[in-house]
């Protein structure tokens, strides 16, 4: 049987690398469209500027038309992964730009499926000028989005860019609301430094393995009539130690809106929708790995 193709944008990056094995090892034809070039080369890698709209289309229509193997879709990781690491406009540009250019090429070559990295600084809190508080927890996919700072603006805008192209080709697009994305690597510092609790209190100590990230982003290529859809892929667990209801208390005292039962060290970030919609269940907890 032929195997389907998958474009994968940003297969290079910390997330991209586990989204490109996890495919490759369902069989899988993988293409890499980056910057550059993978640690470890398990897949055709394209150098690809997807600031430049030609070069998209391009490298998309050489592996998606006029081939017997089917495109399934196109993973789209690739983007600047943060705020304030460039300046505000350099960040906006480039993530919205490129985002659209994915759109626009995969609509204008009928590839009928997209996933997007979207991002919970949508919310606004991580990257806030001042802290404030969630309205109420768990925060889901119908919280607020009031983002201060470009970084998270530009995910808000390939939001409503996603629900844009599904209105006009019936596109399915999900985008992924995601958290502080851990590799097993990054587990040993995490734990080392829990005593500074408050260090991730803007996240929520929220957090998601790669690993989840991938599996995650083949269940949506692999799903069927979802339209536009947001989803948070988040961890089960929160990434403290601690209680979450005593977090909660400590660094929260102002939210009394409390949606469902905060037992144990369960996450402030609901990864529901994702579980209802995609049948996609985290495997990886905190406190289970090294």
């Amino acid at each position: 049987m032929e195997k389907k193709r998958i474009i994968i944008t940003g297969g290079s990056g910390k997330a991209g690398q586990w989204i490109v094995k996890h495919f490759v090892q369902n069989n899988y034809d993988v293409i890499n469209l980056d910057v550059k070039a993978p640690a470890e080369t398990i897949c055709r890698t394209i150098i690809t500027d997807l600031n430049d709209l030609g070069q998209v289309h391009n490298a998309l229509s050489q592996y998606s038309t006029g081939s017997r193997q089917e495109v399934a879709g196109i993973v789209h990781f690739a983007a600047i992964p943060q705020a304030y690491t460039h300046t505000n406009d350099v960040c906006f540009r480039n993530n919205v730009m490129s985002t659209y250019h994915i759109l626009e090429a995969a609509a204008n070559l009928g590839i009928g499926k997209v996933v997007l990295a979207s991002s919970e600084s949508s919310y606004g809190i991580c990257f806030a000028s001042e802290f404030f508080e969630p309205q109420y927890l768990p925060i889901d996919e119908e919280h607020p989005q009031l983002p201060e700072d470009s970084y998270g603006l530009s995910k808000v805008v390939n939001e409503v860019t996603a629900q844009t192209f599904n209105r006009r080709t019936g596109m399915q697009v999900v985008s992924f609301r995601l958290g502080n994305i851990l590799v097993p690597e990054s587990y040993a510092q995490l734990k080392a430094n829990f005593d500074d609790t408050a260090a991730r209190l803007r996240i929520l100590w929220s957090y998601i393995d790669a690993r989840d990230v991938a599996t995650a982003c083949l269940k949506a290529i692999e799903a069927e009539g979802l339209g536009a859809e947001a989803l948070i892929i988040a961890a089960d667990d929160s990434s403290s130690n601690r209680l979450t209801l005593e977090l909660v208390e400590q660094y929260l005292p102002g939210v009394k809106d409390i949606r469902s039962p905060l037992d144990g060290r369960t996450s402030l970030i609901s990864n529901a929708k994702a579980k209802r919609l995609l049948g996609w269940e985290p495997q990886y907890k905190l406190m289970e790995q090294e």
